[in-house]
């Protein structure tokens, strides 16, 4: 049931404020801690009623209400018996200024307003009253499949987690698993003949402890995102360390699964930490997020294939990976890790070459550490440390050390050079001086550019034709050669760094590009991976261009195109019915086309979810068209059978050609007696199913014992040659049940055991107490049953192996199934040992209290 929002009665009243007391496991004195708080309140002279509370007849719990306003309860019938609720309208009527009202997720009896009495508290709070409430771990809905793989015990009542979001406190009531062991064995939680059962099922020390950590991951999540909130509320932009967050960098290089591993275990020491402060009870560690960064100049050895590995092994660690666009990877890095309040920030040491690293000295680490500000950042050295093997790659943009060294060069090495030729004059003629003068210029084109180029060829031409070009000493030219050699050197020069400095744009521009790309493909893989919701994907948005906010909102006629203002407020068409709208900073004109392809992403996950929601809304006619085609193909015969069978023996007694015997007679009415009962067990069978299907079967259930409904169902059995026993049915306790539908149940699974068994084999039921259930057995010695078929039994219309297929419409054990987990209980199939099939019926205890109830 989805949580709603409850409007003030009265225009201008105050919401009342919610204080939840959330307890890590049943008994651990939630009740207490409200009635205690209430007191407490009371002293201080505030007005305080106890709206409802749950004592389960604890003596010191109950001693908390001395001195409280205790408001009377509401009663309701319900099948049968008498169930006490809280009043709703006499606590809004009393309207005091706090209410304590126990137990969030409880189901309310039929008969009041609201289903859940979460929605009487809200009902409260929406009329300006304060509420202080208690509520169980194991009930919260985002744990409740969790707590149930931990313990093995389903939670029927469950509370949607953002109602207890809301709550204006959150106060966790917690207790070391050893010492709510003996708190139970001392008796103040059960009863003493439930504390052994309790001590050795749901309350192990294993469970107990799994569900202390769930409570304490849980509220610390809650914390940190009112933390979070509030920082973003002030923008405060500094790290607090309250949280150990380890972020690590990855390039999709071969060295990213090294500072995976070794940033989890950076993260996992307050773990380690605190389970020895903790005295051994597993607390939370820190958070592991690797983040991608794609820039516009690229990533030599960035691999789609390799970051999709690397992205399932951060996943599998418990973290989470993140995509982000930044132009200068150092800030891009800083800027993630502090809108995450990261406190520590894991890169590796560079794989450039030595001639890389010569020619350009500082790299990402250098930056990275020098702008970190209260960030650590950990260099972690790797195999493919400074085992580059390739110079600079056209594709970088050129460092800022290049540009300043390019026209040094262009002045230094062309006098180096002269220096070393004027030395040893002679040796070379003038051609092969020119051409060492060409050299040195080219190389100091490929480093420094056109700019430099053509520097360090002016440089060179006046030394050539000074030192070089007779007559030396003189800027002259005498022969026309020497004028056509030396123009030809500017031209090759320039020639040269005009085309480097092309290939630096054009490779900037595929390397953009192959950024932009990286970037899509992980929305897309978000998408195909099923992270397709509308709100997850803004978010992955929001953290990819470094904005504060992103939302999608109704497009208005005036926005046709995408607007960028000063202001950071970036508006992209999504679709044509929807703007995305992101709030941060003015994004650069090389980003808006990633962020078109984004919001067209986005216009998709809207247009699929839309579709799906359709698609559910078809669902549920075609599987009733479906239930009907089967259901008329099915009745066909089974119907008409038993009908004919009838109608038959009726028309025989009553023809007066024949003088019957008394045997006949009493034949003939046995045969329309069984043929009718077979028929009306055929059409409660389908009347049933169709109730169950619609959600309108109503159950009273109360305290029922196997031993009482066994016989009855066993007399709408027909006469059989399998021989039926019973075992352990006195024995066993009550289970909680609706008898009629109990009997049905039972009746179903002895016709599927006698259908299915061998002559004169006989059909075993026996009954046995596990824990706070009980477990009736239906025994065959048939064929048994494939794997592959344990689901389709339970399958309307489906008859698998019958000895007589020509009976039934095979709707037993589905109704049966669906009976049994109307009622809270399971219906599993078992192998026999020896051969057949088990039918394993479980129901709740009537005499056990489930943990569902404790406080």
């Amino acid at each position: 049931m989805a949580p709603r929002v409850v409007a003030a009665d009265t225009p201008g009243v105050r919401p009342g404020k919610l204080k939840v007391f959330l307890g890590a496991a049943p008994g651990v004195g939630k009740t207490y801690r409200m009635l205690d708080e209430g007191r407490r309140r009371a002293r201080r002279g505030t007005d305080v009623v106890v709206a409802y509370a749950e004592c389960h007849a604890r003596p010191h719990t109950e001693e908390k209400l001395e001195g409280l306003e205790i408001l009377p309860r509401t009663y309701r019938e319900y099948r049968g018996s008498t169930f006490s609720e809280m009043d709703l309208d006499r606590v809004l009527d009393r309207h005091p200024e706090v209410a304590l009202v126990d137990e969030l997720p409880h189901t309310n009896v039929p008969g009041g307003r609201n289903a859940k009495r979460w929605q009487d508290i809200e009902e409260l709070l929406a009329a300006g009253i304060d509420v202080v409430t208690t509520v169980n771990v194991q009930h919260l809905e985002s744990l409740n499949d969790v707590v149930e793989k931990i313990t093995g015990v389903p939670q029927r009542e469950t509370v949607p987690d953002e109602i207890v979001r809301r709550a204006h406190q959150i106060e966790l009531v917690d207790m070391p698993a050893e010492a709510l062991r003996r708190r139970m064995a001392h008796g103040n939680v059960y009863k003493p003949e439930k504390v052994d059962a309790a001590l050795a099922h749901y309350f192990r020390v294993g469970n107990l402890t799994a569900l202390r950590e769930l409570a304490l991951l849980w509220v610390a999540g809650r914390v940190d995102e009112t933390l979070q909130k509030y920082r973003s509320e002030h923008g405060i932009g500094t790290v607090w360390e309250t949280r150990e967050r380890v972020v690590v960098a990855l390039t999709g290089g071969p060295e990213g699964e090294t500072l995976i591993r070794r940033a989890e275990r950076i993260a996992d020491r307050p773990r380690a930490l605190n389970s020895v402060q903790a005295g051994g009870t597993p607390l939370s560690g820190g958070d592991l997020l690797a983040v991608h960064v794609a820039r516009s100049d690229g990533l030599a050895d960035a691999s789609p294939a390799a970051l999709a590995k690397q992205r399932e092994l951060v996943e599998s660690l418990g973290g989470s990976y993140h995509s982000v666009v930044g132009d200068h990877v150092p800030t891009a890095l800083l800027d993630f890790a502090r809108a995450e309040n990261a406190t520590q920030l894991v890169l590796g040491t560079s794989r450039r070459s030595w001639l890389s690293r010569l020619l350009a000295p500082r790299g990402i680490g250098e930056d990275t550490v020098e702008l970190s500000g209260d960030i650590d950042v950990h260099m972690v050295t790797h195999e493919r440390a400074g085992r580059g093997r390739r110079l600079p790659v056209p594709g970088r943009q050129l460092p800022h050390a290049r540009r300043v060294a390019g026209p040094v060069a262009g002045l230094v090495l062309p006098l180096l050079l002269t220096v070393v030729l004027a030395n040893t004059r002679g040796t070379l003629n003038l051609t092969s001086e020119a051409l060492l003068f060409l050299v040195t210029v080219i190389g100091v084109a490929c480093l420094g550019g056109v700019v430099s180029a053509l520097l360090a060829s002016l440089t060179a031409s006046l030394l050539l034709n000074y030192y070089f070009i007779p007559p030396s000493g003189q800027f002259t030219i005498t022969e026309p050669n020497n004028a056509l050699a030396l123009a030809v050197f500017v031209v090759v020069a320039v020639t040269v760094a005009a085309i480097v400095d092309r290939s630096l744009r054009l490779a900037r521009r595929a390397a953009s590009a192959t950024a932009e790309a990286e970037t899509l493909s992980s929305m897309a893989g978000n998408i195909l991976r099923g992270d397709q919701a509308v709100s997850m994907l803004l978010e992955h948005t929001r953290e990819t261009f470094g904005m504060e906010s992103a939302e999608l909102v109704p497009r208005s006629d005036q926005e046709t195109e995408a607007v960028d203002g000063s202001d950071g407020l970036v508006k992209v068409p999504a679709g044509p019915d929807r703007v995305l709208v992101l709030r941060g900073r003015r994004l650069p004109a090389s980003e808006h086309r990633v962020l078109t392809a984004f919001a067209a992403h986005l216009a998709a996950a809207l247009d699929h979810a839309r579709l799906t929601e359709a698609a559910a809304e078809v669902e549920p006619v075609k599987a009733a068209d479906r239930m009907r085609t089967a259901l008329l193909a099915a009745v066909s015969h089974d119907l008409r059978t038993p009908l004919a069978g009838g109608r038959a023996a009726i028309s025989s007694l009553r023809s007066t050609d024949v003088d019957f015997s008394a045997e006949e007679r009493d034949e003939l009415l046995a045969t329309a007696d069984e043929s009718l009962a077979k028929l009306n067990r055929l059409v409660d069978n389908l009347l049933d199913m169709s109730r169950l299907r619609a959600g309108a079967l109503t159950l009273h259930l109360q305290p029922t014992a196997f031993a009482d409904v066994l016989p009855l169902a066993l007399d709408t059995l027909s006469a059989t040659s399998v021989p039926i026993e019973t075992q352990g049915l006195a024995e066993s306790c009550d289970v909680l049940a609706d008898p009629p539908l109990l009997e049905r149940v039972i009746a179903n699974l002895v016709i599927n055991a006698v259908r299915h068994s061998p002559e004169h084999q006989r059909v075993l039921i026996s009954a046995s107490a596990l824990g706070s259930r009980v477990e009736l057995r239906v025994i065959d010695r048939g064929p048994g049953l494939r794997p592959e078929d344990r689901d389709r039994i339970f399958v309307p219309f489906q008859r698998l192996g019958d000895n007589d297929n020509t009976t039934g419409l095979g709707l037993g054990l589905a109704l049966s199934r669906g009976l049994a987990e109307a009622m809270g209980g399971t219906l599993t199939p078992e192998d026999t040992p020896g051969g057949g099939l088990t039918m394993v019926l479980s129901l709740r205890a009537a005499a056990a209290e489930e943990p569902a109830g404790l406080t």
